[in-house]
């Protein structure tokens, strides 16, 4: 039984924080309103969700942070994935190249790698660490082990990387397993370096040779001379919330229906079977676009 909301809109997709916990200090990071990693959700509870989502028709799952990498027991929560479920994961990439391999044994499909500069000292600038080398080396663990596509989410940011697009264009280009998303900085956290990224996705489109407009999210893929590169704006986007499928689950165990609210989660800590059901269609029916 698949999972509508009232607006019709059928939710697909499960996006699990595994902790806030981050051995970065990005100047943009919200850590998705989580503060504590103390109190984190067990690998036995995140089993049992994915065993509800999987009855709901649920077929894709991404696991985030914080950095989920710091969980000692990632591989077992990636084992816990149903076999009808595909599982992603989302990186800083520091830790990546030693854990690449066991991570696609356990039954990881791919990984995004938030990755906002190429060059050493605004990597640093940006997430107060000089782990530049350890992220491009977890970029080539995760090709090797075909973690792929890998994913590369640089958060665009006026005044400090904006000018390195075209550099990020070369790096991806010629690799069909690796895609360029370009994000929208949210306003969290008193950060000023948002740009609107409009007239960037027209200077995108005018220079593609093709543009692929993608069936899960609606958001366009922008084919430029081997490069392939979607952008991410969910500020005042009334498509992007029109075709929002993703439910999500916090780090302290509760049901998150919108990225942009905090006013509507649904605990379910240690809850299992009918009732944990119960509080899915509820989380469900709390849904609605932020933006309309």
């Amino acid at each position: 039984m698949i999972l509508k909301d009232p607006f019709n809109r059928p939710v697909s997709n499960l996006r699990i924080s595994l902790t806030p916990a981050c051995n970065l200090s990005c100047i943009y990071c919200h850590k998705e309103g989580e503060k504590s990693p103390s109190n984190q959700i067990s690998a036995g509870e995140i089993a049992e969700v994915l065993r509800v989502a999987a009855a709901f028709d649920i077929r894709s799952v991404k696991f985030t942070g914080g950095e989920p990498l710091l969980r000692p027991d990632l591989h077992e929560i990636i084992k816990s994935v149903p076999q009808c479920m595909e599982s992603s994961l989302t990186t800083n990439g520091t830790l990546l190249a030693d854990q690449a391999t066991a991570l696609k044994g356990a039954g990881l499909k791919r990984v995004n790698i938030s990755l906002d500069s190429l060059n050493p000292k605004t990597y640093k600038k940006i997430t107060g660490r000089d782990r530049l080398s350890d992220v491009l080396s977890g970029i080539d663990a995760a090709l090797e082990a075909e973690l792929i596509p890998v994913k590369l989410n640089m958060v665009v940011l006026e005044g400090i990387n904006d000018h390195e697009i075209d550099d990020f264009l070369a790096y991806v280009r010629g690799n069909r397993n690796l895609v360029l998303q370009l994000i929208e900085l949210m306003h969290f956290n008193d950060c000023t370096y948002h740009g609107d990224l409009t007239g960037l996705e027209d200077s995108l489109a005018s220079r593609s040779k093709q543009i692929i407009t993608r069936r899960m999210h609606h958001r366009k893929k922008y084919c430029l001379d081997g490069a392939e590169v979607e952008v991410v704006r969910p500020l005042h986007n009334t498509e992007f919330c029109a075709f929002c499928n993703r439910l999500r689950v916090t780090s302290d165990g509760k049901l998150k229906p919108c990225l942009l609210r905090t006013d509507n989660h649904i605990d379910i800590r240690g809850k299992k079977g009918n009732e944990l059901e119960a509080l899915f269609r509820e989380a469900v029916s709390l849904r609605e676009p932020f933006f309309r």
